[in-house]
């Protein structure tokens, strides 16, 4: 392996790769060496990250399918071998985040952060597991958060999908770490993307945030992808069921 290239000759899917984290993850398996899928819902965005990941000199591949419908799962993740020559590391970052009040969650915006943030995740692991095992190798990396761990108000639905998602990595740790398999997450606290400016340009919300943040500051994408390169290269070949904590120091007091 290369100097400085800690995932070369490796393919990778990450889902949700067209925007925030996924991207940032995207782009950096791709500076480290590694031919990267991305698969998420929008077809211009993915496209804007297959360019990005193409101007490192990887091969990229983009895919633009909604996970929810777990029956295509198994097709897509074959795309991705039969087009980039193999799959050795799968990134779920694909998400939801809904909030509000727990007094006034409805039933659908529960089924849908379900749905998309377990569910379909689950069945990517399992796509991806049987690859894996059958080959001997292969990384899981789940996105998961720090309120894996912690609750937070107004994320009654988020915060279960993310607890129960720990589990589900720590469980499939436990089967299939004999086999080969290295299944962990990743545990950001408040990440700066797309899908929570409303809470992080909101200077209320801020001001009650950042104190519990030792760091001081909100989170950028490009905080996380020396974790994620690090649970998809041979360094964390002894590393399984952990939860890897990239939170500016949230979880410590």
């Amino acid at each position: 392996m290369a100097a400085g290239a800690p995932l070369a000759g490796r393919v990778a899917i990450v889902t949700g790769g067209g925007r925030g984290i996924g991207r940032a993850i995207a782009v950096g398996y791709a500076e480290a060496g590694a031919d990267v899928a991305v698969i998420g819902r929008a077809r211009d965005v993915l496209d804007s990250a297959v360019a990005e990941i193409e101007g490192h000199g990887r091969r990229a591949l983009a895919l633009a399918a909604d996970l929810r419908d777990v029956a295509a799962i198994p097709a897509l993740f074959a795309r991705v071998r039969d087009e980039l020559g193999g799959l050795d590391v799968l990134v779920n970052s694909a998400g939801v985040q809904l909030t509000g009040p727990s007094l006034e969650v409805s039933e659908d915006a529960w089924d849908e952060t379900i749905d998309s943030n377990l569910k379909s995740l689950f069945f990517c692991c399992q796509a991806a597991g049987r690859h894996f095992v059958e080959q001997g190798r292969g990384k899981i990396v789940n996105l998961g958060s720090t309120f894996s761990l912690a609750g937070f108000p107004g994320f009654a639905a988020y915060t279960a999908s993310k607890g129960a998602g720990l589990q589900r990595t720590r469980t499939l740790a436990a089967e299939w770490s004999s086999l080969g398999v290295n299944v962990s997450a990743l545990g950001p606290t408040a990440i700066r993307t797309e899908m929570n400016a409303y809470l992080l340009d909101d200077p209320a919300f801020l001001e009650s945030f950042l104190p519990k943040v030792p760091a001081g500051r909100v989170g950028q994408p490009q905080d996380v992808v020396g974790a994620a390169v690090f649970l998809a290269s041979d360094a964390s070949d002894f590393v399984h069921g952990h939860l890897l904590l990239v939170d500016g120091g949230y979880t410590a007091i």
